[in-house]
C-alpha cells in the first residue's frame, strides 16, 4: 500500500499542475510558470507525497489487520489528507510567504483523496481476485471447537473465499500436542479458538506455542470477557476499581453524538420541508384524519410520542386487537402483518420508500431519540421482554440502526436484539455514519416494506 499510495499522491500532484497550467488557463492565466516550472514542481510534489505517506502511517492506514471496510478506509484517507494539507498551509503561513497558487494546494488535497482511494480500491480488487482464484496470500486456519459458533466461523470462511481464509483443519477439544502436529501437517498460519470453555491452562500453552512459531492466535471471548469489553479502571483510596460500562458511548462520545443529531436533524427538516408538504397534501386528500400519527414508544425506559406520517386509516390502533391472530411474528413480542388492510394507498407508497419515518427527525431534534440506535418499541412489547432483551434499553433509541439496515422487520426478534446489543457495546461515530449512509441507500433500493 505504501508505494501505491505514494504513486497515487504523486499522480494527484501532477494532475493538479497540468489541470491548472493546461486546461484552466482560459478562465485564469498562469502567473507562476517561471517561479514554479514543472521540473521544479515535480520535486516539490514528491516531497509532499512523502509527507502525506508519513501522516497516513500515523493515522493507521498501514496497520496490519483483517479486511478493512471500504467506507471506513475512505474516511481515514479524507481525515489524513486533510490533516496533511492543513499542516502544509500552516507551514506556508508561518514562513510568511505567498505560495504560487492556491489552486495547487486545494487541488492536491482533492485529488489526493480521489486518487489514493481509487488506488486502494484497485489493490483491493486485485487482492480479492488473486486470493479467490489463485489462493495467493491465503491464511490457512485451524479452528478449535465443535459448537454453533465454530461452524458459523467455518461457514463464513468457506462461503467467502475472497476474504483469504481457508479452514484446513478442525479439532474439537485437542491436546496441545495435536495443535503442534497440525503446524506441519497440513500446515497452518492461524489458530482460532472458537470454544469459549476450553481449559485455561491449555489456552496458555497454545498461545505460547503460537507466539514461538509466529502463528496468529484468535479466540471467541467467553461471557466474562464479553462483559469487560467496555471496562475502565481507576484507583480509589489506593484500591483498584473496575467499572463495567454498558456501552462505549460515554463522556465526549455522547456529546459528539448529540451534536451530530441536532445538526443533521435540523438540516434534514429544512431540506425535506417541500417533500413534507407534498406528502401531507396526499394523505389529507385520500383519507380523513391527521397528517401525522403519534405512537407511544420507549427510549431508555422513558415513554415518548414517536412522530410518523399516517400510513393507515384514522384510529387504526382500535382494530389491532381484531387482527392479532394474523400476527406473523411468533418469535417475540412484536406485531407484524404483511398487506395490513388498515394501510392506505398513499400509506403503502410511503412505507415502501420509508418516507413515513422521516418526521422522526423532529424526535431527534427534541432529543427523544437519536439518529442511530436500537429500534424504539411499544410499551406493551417491552413488557414482554425477557431479561437479556432489556439491554437494548441502555442506549437512546434511534430513527435507524444496525438492526434496521440488516433486515428491518424481517429479522427474527432475537437477531434484532443481538444486533442492537452489538451496536451498544461497539459504538463509534464512524459506525453511526456508515449506518446513516446504508439507511439512505436502503430507502432508494429496498422497497420490501408493506
Amino acid at each position: 500500500m505504501v508505494p501505491v499510495d505514494f504513486a497515487m499522491l504523486a499522480l494527484a500532484g501532477i494532475t493538479t499542475y497540468l489541470l491548472r497550467t493546461e486546461i484552466l488557463t482560459a478562465f485564469r492565466p498562469v502567473l507562476f510558470e517561471f517561479n514554479l516550472p514543472f521540473e521544479k514542481y515535480i520535486f516539490l510534489a514528491l516531497g509532499v507525497a512523502g509527507f502525506f505517506v508519513v501522516v497516513y502511517a500515523i493515522s493507521g492506514l498501514y496497520n496490519i489487520g483483517g479486511p478493512r471496510n471500504i467506507l471506513e478506509e475512505f474516511f481515514k484517507v479524507v481525515i489524513a489528507s486533510s490533516a496533511s494539507i492543513m499542516t502544509i498551509i500552516v507551514y506556508i503561513f508561518l514562513r510568511q510567504e505567498l505560495f504560487d497558487s492556491r489552486f495547487l494546494v486545494l487541488g492536491a488535497w482533492f485529488f489526493s483523496i480521489i486518487f489514493v482511494s481509487l488506488g486502494r480500491l484497485i489493490v483491493r480488487q486485485v487482492q480479492k481476485s488473486l486470493v479467490s482464484k489463485l489462493d495467493y496470500g491465503i491464511h490457512k486456519v485451524l479452528v478449535i471447537g465443535n459448537d454453533d459458533i465454530s461452524f458459523k466461523i467455518i461457514n463464513g470462511m468457506n462461503d467467502n473465499h475472497s476474504l483469504g481464509y481457508r479452514v484446513v483443519k478442525q479439532l474439537v477439544n485437542p491436546e496441545v500436542s495435536e495443535v503442534k502436529l497440525a503446524i506441519g501437517n497440513p500446515g497452518i498460519d492461524e489458530v482460532i479458538l472458537a470454544n469459549p470453555n476450553y481449559p485455561q491452562d491449555k489456552v496458555v500453552e497454545i498461545v505460547d506455542f503460537c507466539h514461538e512459531n509466529h502463528l496468529v492466535f484468535k479466540f471467541v471471548p467467553n461471557i466474562y470477557q464479553t462483559l469487560t469489553a467496555n471496562a475502565s479502571a481507576e484507583a480509589f483510596a489506593g484500591v483498584p476499581l473496575i467499572e463495567l460500562r454498558r456501552t462505549a458511548l460515554d463522556g465526549w462520545g455522547s456529546v459528539v453524538k448529540r451534536l451530530v443529531d441536532v445538526f443533521a436533524s435540523a438540516l434534514g427538516l429544512i431540506i425535506l420541508s417541500p417533500l413534507f408538504l407534498i406528502i401531507a397534501f396526499a394523505i389529507k386528500w385520500e383519507t380523513a384524519g391527521p397528517v401525522f400519527v403519534r405512537l407511544e414508544r420507549v427510549s431508555r425506559n422513558k415513554r415518548f410520542q414517536l412522530l410518523k406520517f399516517r400510513s393507515m386509516i384514522n384510529n387504526a390502533d382500535k382494530y389491532k386487537e381484531m387482527l392479532k391472530e394474523m400476527n406473523e411474528r411468533s418469535d417475540g413480542p412484536l406485531f407484524k402483518m404483511r398487506f395490513d388492510p388498515r394501510v392506505t394507498r398513499i400509506g403503502r407508497f410511503i412505507r415502501r420508500t420509508r418516507i413515513d419515518e422521516l418526521p422522526q427527525l423532529w424526535n431527534v431534534l427534541r432529543g427523544e431519540i437519536s439518529l442511530v440506535g436500537p429500534r424504539p418499541h411499544e410499551p406493551s412489547e417491552i413488557d414482554k421482554y425477557q431479561k437479556h432483551h432489556r439491554k437494548v434499553l441502555a442506549l437512546k433509541a434511534g430513527a435507524t440502526g444496525l438492526a434496521q439496515i440488516s433486515g428491518s422487520s424481517d429479522l427474527p426478534f432475537e437477531k434484532e436484539v443481538a444486533l442492537d446489543t452489538l451496536y451498544i457495546e461497539k459504538w463509534s461515530l464512524s459506525q453511526d455514519i456508515k449506518i446513516i449512509i446504508r439507511t439512505a441507500i436502503k430507502m432508494f433500493r429496498d422497497h420490501s416494506a408493506v
